[in-house]
């Protein structure tokens, strides 16, 4: 039985599904790990401890569903949106933004069930939102507490085809207040606030009388009082429907996916975002609809370098005809790419790609220009675990900085995040599961609930990464506001550890009693005192008592952080040592700013790897972070198999370069 040490020096291909079990073959095995929980895979392949999050606020109200939407005009002037039932409130710096003492709010006309189905794009501080059900609308910002919500006012359109019946339109004035008579019928209650155009002039309908009398309101003068059968009717409205998307491309501001016309988009005047008066010049509003030999909802809208149309049919580019010209009414062309549809879930932009959800919400694609096709294609980063995406995907969210990681939110509330750079083929999924739990017994989910995430720029190094939570906190449904500790750990002193989920930070004069905590009330929370651990407590009244006392504390929920590898290749004298029985005697753990690691065959068999000498007395923090190898004796038995489990169970930060076990291999 030959002795043989093994080296597994990159984690870059993340979480590898079951059905890969057996691809020993397959390059990406040895850079894969069967199981990483609350760990994150770095680019340049280390698996590092995720760190925790900080609780910012409770969310206004904890029993309804609620949305979080970034909102960035600068890299120092960024926000994340609290939209709910009909409110919106604002975040920045990590904390609430307050007036007179109380959360800034507005109101908004988005009911809880359409808080997902929003889509939006933005232009230095004024953001476009767009919901089928709503009027498209625009959020603007001219202070921290300065935001107004308004319809947009079109200049002018857009407008469905033009009337081609015998019915007439005959108005009783030329301008002001006016009613407009039909022929037939041909107006519905909901069309209130739509456009109609004809004998030269422009009206907006203001009220509703029956199906053949509207009232309405001139915005260019009709020429007379005349009867006219060249009409035609506003695009937008509560008849026909609302955008659903919307994006900006070319200095035109698109819109798409109404409810009557789910494959139309409609592009405004080149640097006139809110005129879409249609023409033939260059400048000038344009109207196209997708033509297929089946309806392809619109999705989404993302400008890279051509507009990526995300339908439900498939994916379509616009670009003008041939030439590296701006688009324009002449020379307009669309083209479809691939045919793997998309849900109603924002496909976010990651460099010169797009990442899509395909419409079963299970596949994530990754949409890229390919120069040898000439055109896109749309690879599925979900081969290498297709159980990731299991229960399906609600909303995604892409961390630039620090290491280009695509957030998604399953179904389930598990927390899933793609370390994703194509350039060095780093495809690397890894799954996060939250402190606390929500539900109780046998229907408890045994981690917090995300329902939501959004990302906005921070410090010039790094990101910021907001959630919202839903937790069962002492016996009711809470629904927190949390953003994530730096993910690009680097600190040198131990308080400043950020490694438990919802906590909170005390700095001050010494003291055994932290308050506070009222939002983990009831809930047994984790302690890091002084930079050193401490035994768990449980919240009461809103505070713990330590058993020593402590100037600096980090007080949260605990989560655990697991690392499997793969089943283990290599060692046999004669062929692949898959299903020979085999022995790991020893490991060496390469690490990296770590303190404090567990190893071992299973999760029920682990070693401490010891990070404390006697310069580093107890209830005191090791004084300095491990970067080197930690050698372990490995308490396993001949087995089939051979994992390796490493763990971190303390709020304590653990990185883990490499793994070189030492085994024996029977080929017997």
């Amino acid at each position: 039985m030959p002795r043989t040490t093994l080296a597994l020096t990159s984690f870059v291909s993340g979480e590898l599904g079951a059905k890969l079990d057996g691809r020993t073959d397959f390059a990406k095995y040895s850079t894969g790990a069967k199981t990483l929980e609350n760990f994150l895979v770095h680019p340049q392949g280390s698996a590092a401890r995720r760190v925790g999050t900080q609780f910012v606020a409770e969310v206004k109200n904890s029993a309804a569903k609620t949305r979080l939407i970034p909102f960035e005009f600068s890299t120092v002037q960024t926000y994340v949106l609290e939209f709910g039932n009909q409110y919106m409130r604002v975040y920045k710096d990590k904390g609430q933004v307050l007036s007179g003492g109380s959360a800034f709010e507005i109101s908004t006309p988005y009911l809880t069930a359409e808080l997902f189905e929003i889509k939006f794009s933005q232009s230095a501080d004024v953001m476009y939102i767009t919901h089928p059900n709503h009027a498209a609308r625009k959020l603007a910002r001219t202070g921290h507490t300065s935001w107004t919500l308004t319809e947009i006012d079109f200049t002018d359109g857009p407008y469905l085809s033009e009337n081609t019946t015998s019915t007439t339109l005959t108005p009783s004035g030329t301008s002001g207040s006016i009613n407009i008579t039909a022929s037939a019928s041909t107006f519905a209650a909901t069309d209130v606030g739509r456009l109609v155009s004809f004998n030269s002039g422009r009206a907006k309908i203001t009220g509703f009388t029956s199906a053949t009398v509207v009232a309405a309101t001139t915005q260019v003068n009709f020429a007379d009082t005349s009867a006219k059968t060249d009409w035609k009717l506003g695009a937008f409205s509560g008849t026909t429907g609302h955008p659903s998307c919307v994006s900006f491309f070319e200095q035109r501001l698109v819109f798409a996916g109404t409810i009557a016309e789910p494959q139309t988009l409609y592009f405004s005047k080149a640097g006139d975002y809110e005129n879409m008066t249609t023409g033939t010049n260059a400048d000038d509003a344009m109207v196209y609809t997708i033509a297929s030999n089946q309806v392809n909802r619109i999705r989404y809208l993302k400008s890279v370098r051509t507009l990526i149309v995300g339908t439900t049919g498939g994916e379509f580019t616009v670009s003008a005809d041939g030439t590296d010209a701006a688009v324009t009414p002449t020379n307009i062309v669309i083209k479809k790419q691939s045919s793997y549809g998309t849900a109603n879930v924002d496909a976010q932009p990651a460099g010169s790609s797009i990442l899509f959800l395909q419409k079963a919400k299970r596949k994530i694609r990754e949409l890229t220009y390919n120069f040898d096709v000439d055109g896109y294609v749309a690879a599925d980063l979900t081969i290498l675990n297709d159980i990731v995406t299991k229960s399906g995907i609600n909303e995604m969210a892409y961390q630039q900085e620090p290491d280009s990681i695509l957030w998604c939110v399953r179904e389930d509330g598990e927390f899933v995040g793609l370390t994703y750079q194509r350039s060095e083929n780093v495809v690397a999924w890894h799954r996060h599961k939250l402190g606390g739990t929500f539900g109780t017994g046998s229907s408890a989910t045994g981690f917090g609930v995300v329902e939501s995430v959004a990302s906005i720029s921070g410090e010039l190094t790094e990101d910021e990464l907001y959630v919202i939570v839903k937790r069962t906190i002492n016996g009711a449904t809470k629904r927190y506001i949390e953003v994530f500790a730096p993910f690009d750990f680097d600190e040198t002193s131990s308080t400043d550890f950020r490694f438990l989920d919802s906590h909170l930070t005390y700095s001050g004069s010494a003291t055994t009693t932290l308050s506070g905590l009222s939002h983990l009330e009831g809930q047994v929370v984790s302690i890091l005192a002084d930079g050193a651990t401490h035994a768990d407590k449980t919240v009461s009244s809103g505070s713990i008592t330590l058993d020593r006392s402590v100037t600096s504390a980090v007080v949260g929920l605990k989560y655990d952080s697991v690392l499997q590898t793969m089943r283990v290749e290599g060692g046999a004298a004669q062929g692949t040592s898959q299903g020979k029985i085999k022995r790991i005697s020893k490991v060496v753990l390469r690490l990296f700013e770590t303190v404090g690691a567990k190893v071992g065959p299973t999760l029920t068999d682990l070693e401490t790897v010891p990070f404390r000498t006697t310069s580093s007395p107890m209830g005191q923090p090791v004084s300095t972070l491990i970067a080197g190898d930690k050698q372990v004796e490995f308490r396993d038995d001949f087995n089939s198999d051979g994992f390796i489990f490493v763990k971190q169970d303390q709020p304590l930060p653990l990185t883990v370069l490499a793994i070189y076990p030492t085994l024996v291999t029977s080929d017997g």
